[in-house]
């Protein structure tokens, strides 16, 4: 499943599964427990997909983000929780992204990436590389 079936609502906890679209909004299932909710359109909601990590060069996106963590940790959850202190965390994600933007990159946003990636990879989510865009060649700009 590609990030953009993946969303996170303003407010609530974890991440969601896209179900369905509804008049007023949509369903979400929760990779947490399972429950479904339904969502208005005037909830905060974020597609996984569209999230990008400022680097002091340019807009990382966070499916990119997911598998430099992936490629480190060998395809396995994070060795470094959460929970863990700021300075742990800001230490653990320059070792993933070394040119990320520390005046707006804050630590609640390390650990926010840190749990959705375990999130993910405890629901077997992992095919971060996988876009529905076809990759452009040289021969197709010309």
């Amino acid at each position: 499943m590609a990030l953009d079936k993946i969303l996170s609502i303003g407010g609530k906890p974890g991440l969601y599964r896209l179900v369905t679209q509804t008049r007023t909004g949509f369903v979400g299932e929760s990779l947490i427990d399972g429950k479904r909710i339904t969502v208005g359109m005037r909830n905060n909601v974020s597609v996984l997909s569209e999230i990008a990590i400022y680097t002091l060069e340019e807009e990382v996106p966070l499916k990119e983000v997911f598998q430099k963590i992936m490629d480190k940790e060998g395809g396995k959850k994070t060795t470094i929780s959460h929970k863990a202190e700021k300075i742990q965390l800001e230490e653990y994600f320059f070792e993933v992204l070394p040119n990320y933007d520390e005046d707006r990159v804050y630590a609640s946003d390390i650990k926010k990436i840190v749990q959705w990636y375990n999130l993910l990879i405890d629901n077997k989510i992992t095919d971060f590389t996988s876009s529905d865009e076809e990759p452009v060649t040289s021969e197709e700009e010309e």
